[in-house]
């Protein structure tokens, strides 16, 4: 699997793309904070951070007895770039829609 295609497929459970909206929002966080807010038990909170982790969007950061998470900027790079690069694909999409709208509007009734 690519680094791209495992990264989608981790982002595609809400529970994991919730994960990495509040690590981007809050920063680095214990995963105690992680596994109250998710509102499931601690081990399935470990369960999505591990695969967030081998996706390479979470690095993880052991402190003493606490385990801290925070987002990957290379890893959620990969993801900007990547949509990024599709850009004219959507204006160009998009300038169509347009036109056929405004066709459509024109067309007597």
């Amino acid at each position: 699997m690519t680094p791209l295609i495992r990264s989608f497929a981790a982002l595609a459970d809400p529970t994991r793309l919730n994960i990495i909206e509040q690590l981007m929002q809050s920063g680095e966080l214990p995963a105690g904070d992680l596994v109250k807010d998710a509102g499931m038990t601690a081990p399935a909170v470990s369960r999505h951070l591990k695969v967030l982790r081998e996706a390479g969007l979470v690095r993880q950061r052991i402190d003493g007895t606490r385990r801290l998470y925070s987002a990957n900027p290379d890893g959620l790079r990969l993801i900007s770039d990547w949509a990024i690069s599709r850009r004219a694909f959507w204006e160009q999409s998009l300038d169509r829609l347009e036109t056929a709208i405004l066709t459509e509007e024109r067309r007597p009734q």
